[in-house]
């Protein structure tokens, strides 16, 4: 199938492409900028800022599936003050996002997953209180009422994600490595209250393939994998830099982990087993496998 991957330059979305391209499909990446990791800058690639840009001039013609992994979160909130979260997400998601589908719909796509957030989900209290779910929850809804005989959309809702593709740097998972080997003295070693379930790209790979080829239209699917407490989780990171350690839990702000990221709420416990993890069949238990690789390649990458 030919498939157009929005957001494909990321973790999530890239890994994507690479999983179904291995599966033999025909995919695009579509991003604002051209993808720096090699194993995706050497796939197709199609230009287009998905909130301004007027997709319905022909750019979509010809997919057959459609991937959207590139809805905003908080890492592109600004904090200048020249716009209010509600009215960012307001533009970015519950305006863009379904229009973007609408057009891919009208251009002839047939299948269509969405990436979204397990917010609405498992913490649906925070809608209508908290910006950034009750964007994700309406834009969830919105895309999948969309769905037609001839247009079937579906829509993952993803726990914190956990991945690595070489030559995309994620800032935050290097300062976590450079945190947990001792490399960053002046931040306090302790570990916030609570925790949450966490999957790897790979995984979400996988089901996003599951999800093409047999998703129910208009179903949200909560995906999940492994459930740690930020303290069991922050202390795979300090064992696998060989700087093992018993952290403390407080109720401060942590400097890796800080409450403004926290929107099920500060100090909550977001654990559940995922119903769907077993209707999607994608792979289990790769949070540890993957903190002990990731460590390694970033220690080579400092050492090198």
């Amino acid at each position: 199938m030919k498939v157009l991957i929005v957001g494909g330059s990321g973790l999530v979305g890239g890994d994507a492409a690479i999983y179904l391209k291995n599966q033999g499909h025909d995919v695009t990446i579509m991003a604002r900028k051209k993808p720096v990791a090699p194993i995706l800058a050497a796939m197709p690639f199609l230009p287009c800022d998905y909130v301004n840009d007027d997709v319905s001039d022909g750019r979509l013609a010809g997919f057959d599936w459609l991937v959207f992994a590139a809805a905003a979160d908080i890492r592109q909130l600004p904090f200048d003050g020249s716009i209010s979260p509600e009215n960012f997400y307001r533009k970015v998601n519950d305006q863009a996002v379904p229009r973007f589908f609408a057009a891919a719909r009208d251009a002839g796509v047939k299948r269509a997953v969405y990436i979204g957030t397990f917010y609405p989900q498992v913490a649906p209290q925070q809608i209508g209180v908290c910006p950034y779910v009750t964007s994700r929850s309406n834009t969830d809804k919105a895309v999948r009422a969309l769905s037609t005989e001839n247009f079937s959309v579906c829509s993952l809702d993803l726990p914190f994600v956990l991945g690595h593709i070489p030559g995309l740097d994620i800032p935050h998972i290097g300062a976590l490595v450079a945190y947990a080997s001792g490399a960053l003295p002046d931040l306090p070693v302790f570990s916030p209250k609570g925790g949450t379930n966490h999957i790897s790209s790979r995984s979400v790979a996988q089901a996003t393939l599951e999800a093409l080829t047999k998703g129910q239209s208009g179903k949200a699917y909560l995906l999940g994998d492994e459930n740690y407490s930020w303290k069991e989780y922050l202390e795979l990171w300090f064992n696998a830099t060989g700087n093992p350690q018993n952290l403390e839990v407080s109720e401060k702000d942590h400097p890796l982990l800080p409450n403004i990221i926290m929107f099920a709420g500060a100090g909550a416990t977001v654990n559940y087993e995922s119903e769907d993890a077993k209707l999607l069949a994608y792979d289990r238990q790769q949070i540890r496998k993957l903190v002990k690789e990731i460590s390694a390649e970033y220690h080579a990458q400092s050492t090198a």
